[in-house]
């Protein structure tokens, strides 16, 4: 039955694992070699620990740089609509222009006829989104912790 198979294949196993010794030794060898070395790497870089920042008050914020800065976001969807009423107006008393267009070609075209204080906001889903400044692309990122 299947006790008998089973128990063949592993004896047939043994014997290959016998013959082919070189092979065998590899098979171990290799991936304690990798752990190892995995090991060495991280001791090299020790993941850091930042102690606690004591709370302070780090005064207001200056609203002189934010005149006439504008804010163009696509696609114009209810979510992105909410998010971007939440930048302009809940966090600044005089408000950030924000401008909706309906592909990211418009956007584009947007950005390079507006000056330098605009800046593009690419919404992916719900969750994240890319950040087009008139030279670069800046994507957003969550915390990452250190290699």
């Amino acid at each position: 039955g299947v006790w008998r198979q089973t128990r063949v294949l592993l004896f047939k196993n043994c014997l290959i694992k016998c013959r082919t010794k070189k092979s065998s030794v590899q098979e171990v060898l290799f991936p304690l070699f990798f752990l190892f070395w995995l090991i060495l790497m991280s001791m090299m870089h020790p993941h850091r620990k930042y102690g606690e920042v004591a709370n302070t008050n780090l005064g207001t914020l200056d609203t002189s740089m934010l005149v006439n800065f504008v804010i163009g976001y696509t696609p114009p969807t209810r979510m992105a609509r909410e998010i971007m009423k939440k930048v302009a107006f809940d966090n600044f008393e005089d408000g950030i222009i924000t401008e909706e267009y309906l592909s990211e070609e418009e956007l584009q075209e947007a950005s390079a006829f507006k000056p330098s204080n605009f800046v593009g906001v690419v919404f992916n889903d719900a969750m994240s989104y890319q950040l087009r400044f008139p030279d670069s692309i800046a994507m957003s990122s969550i915390y990452t912790e250190s290699r």
